[in-house]
């Protein structure tokens, strides 16, 4: 067995105890049953994950509002109509002892206009990325109402994930999704108390942890995931995200997750859009240093890591845990292996392509890919041709949002 700090518990502020430092970070898997609820193929998936020793396993998004998903296909809990079947997700997630977080998010002006739906923004400044520009809905700017609406539907899904046994909630703050969009000055250009100040442009996240953390038990967790930066120029920066860390403070936040980038800026997957370089595994472990350093609460870094040398470095520092994403998609089993002693990685999915923004929905394809033979009960094939898995996957994709625009005209 491992003596590594990757295999020891960490106590969070509320007292709940992670049993490691190993967390399978959020990934969108677009997987849910016909009522946008978590079904057969996510309880599979997520087993897979639960066997594979993880101490913390974070849901992919899970949607406050149908009329807004990141993508067809995507879990959606507003009210209790189908809270069974997420306590079932919760137990297939908890089975072997890991706490269960629900990732709650809604896309803001990421969404796909083949959707049909009207996207809802700070601004109405659309998403702008070479060659795919028609793709987005063109955004309308919230009103405050919405504002004040929004922050009660994320309270109101937290308190329902709570009752479904999961054993915290993570607002997303990251990835260009719409709080990530309050905070960052390119797509925030408002000109009321939402807007102009970081502590304005970061005033709906913190009355949303607020609003969540009122609404549940001091024993549940409540954790953010924000951006380390959003790698474009002007936009949100790693000092900004600092301030913001020390604005969570002594709100009961339990756990601050450090990615970075957006769909115009897929620093995620390795690539920025202001020139930067990336380290080639732990993408964000030298922002996540400089802002554990000033965090009450303990830090995460997710972006990149797949050898078991990278992610025991992750956790010598100031980070308190390593989240894994695409490792854990190809590999389940990691964590399990890493702890007996193994030292098991995983080759990195490239794809050369020079259209950045093509390139990276051809690897998130791959990605799905592996979640989707997971949700069937099959081995992963990450060497699959990234060609053959972004044409397979838009014409699921295609299909997927033709039901979904059957299923919300529903009511």
């Amino acid at each position: 067995m491992s003596t590594s700090r990757l295999f020891q518990p960490l106590r969070l502020p509320n007292g709940a105890v992670i049993p490691n430092r190993i967390a399978k970070a959020a990934m969108e898997e677009n997987l849910a049953d016909a009522d946008h609820a978590p079904g057969e193929a996510l309880l599979r998936l997520y087993g897979a994950w639960a066997d594979g020793g993880a101490g913390l396993i974070i849901t992919g998004n899970v949607m406050v509002d149908r009329h807004a998903l990141t993508g067809p296909a995507g879990v959606v809990l507003e009210d209790d109509r189908h809270l069974a079947r997420f306590r079932a997700w919760a137990q297939a997630c908890r089975r072997n002892g890991a706490q269960a977080w629900m990732q709650i998010n809604h896309p803001g002006r990421q969404l796909m206009a083949a959707m049909g739906q009207q996207a809802l923004a700070p601004s109405a400044i659309a998403v702008d990325i070479p060659g795919l520009a028609k793709v987005f809905a063109q955004p309308r700017a919230l009103s405050e109402p919405e504002i004040e609406g929004l922050i009660a539907r994320y309270a109101r899904t937290a308190e329902l994930a709570e009752r479904a046994g999961f054993t915290g909630v993570q607002v997303h703050a990251a990835h260009g999704y719409l709080f990530s969009q309050f905070l960052s000055p390119l797509s925030n250009r408002r000109e009321d108390a939402w807007g102009g100040s970081l502590e304005n442009r970061a005033r709906i996240l913190l009355r949303t942890v607020d609003a969540v953390r009122a609404r549940v038990a001091p024993e549940f967790c409540v954790a953010v995931k924000l951006n380390s930066a959003d790698f474009q120029r002007g936009g949100f920066e790693a000092e900004d995200a600092m301030r913001v860390v020390a604005m969570l403070g002594g709100r009961g936040v339990d756990l601050i997750e450090l990615s970075g980038g957006s769909y115009e800026s897929p620093a995620m997957q390795g690539q920025t859009r202001d020139g930067r370089t990336l380290a080639r595994e732990a993408y964000f472990l030298e922002f996540a240093e400089r802002i554990g350093r000033v965090a009450s609460m303990p830090v995460m870094v997710t972006g990149g890591v797949r050898r078991k040398a990278v992610a025991e470095r992750v956790v010598e520092g100031q980070v308190a845990m390593v989240g894994m994403a695409t490792a854990m998609a190809i590999d389940p089993a990691l964590p399990r292996h890493w702890r007996g002693g193994g030292e098991r990685a995983v080759e990195p999915i490239q794809v050369p392509w020079k259209n950045k923004a093509f390139a990276s929905v051809a690897s998130m394809s791959v990605v799905k890919r592996q979640l989707r033979l997971l949700s069937q009960g099959r081995a992963t094939r990450p060497g699959v041709s990234p060609l053959l898995a972004l044409i397979a996957n838009q014409v699921k994709t295609h299909l997927q949002t033709g039901r979904y625009r059957k299923w919300v005209a529903r009511g």
